[in-house]
């Protein structure tokens, strides 16, 4: 694999955790909201990952030839099909005849995890962009000498 496509493949993981995060701060950040604009709970969000072949010469190449890496992208951010937790709250606004409240069912633990495991591989994803990056330009220090 060459440098380009190991940038690539690092900043495709890079853009795909952020987005992931983004999901989770959102799940979280309306763990509570009872009526959304659509007069339903906040219906709780997931990614949805594919992989692609590495925009390369080399990397289409390998794709061809059915082997070398490839590089992920977010196929689309979809609705959890949980179903929604039943309060009883007659004094809610949002509450029914029988004064039960629909919440979403969103588990702030899990969420919190989540984050978590997201901003590692975030991580890992930048310390792999940056030895990447380090190995280029020792090569073109080495070409330089």
């Amino acid at each position: 694999m060459d440098l380009e496509s190991a940038m690539q493949i690092s900043a495709s993981g890079l853009k795909a955790n952020r987005t992931w995060i983004n999901v989770l701060s959102s799940n979280l950040a309306n763990a509570n909201t009872t009526k959304t604009a659509d007069g339903t709970p906040y219906q709780r969000k997931t990614v949805i990952y594919e992989s692609t072949p590495v925009d390369s010469f080399a990397g289409e190449l390998s794709s061809a030839m059915g082997e070398g890496a490839e590089k992920v992208n977010v196929s689309e951010i979809v609705s959890d099909g949980r179903d929604f937790k039943q309060l009883y709250d007659p004094g809610n606004p949002d509450a029914d005849e029988k004064g039960i409240v629909l919440t979403p069912n969103i588990n702030p633990v899990e969420e919190m995890a989540s984050i978590m495991n997201a901003s590692r591989s975030y991580e890992a994803n930048l310390a792999a962009l940056q030895t990447a990056k380090q190995l280029a330009m020792k090569s073109i220090d080495i070409g330089a000498k």
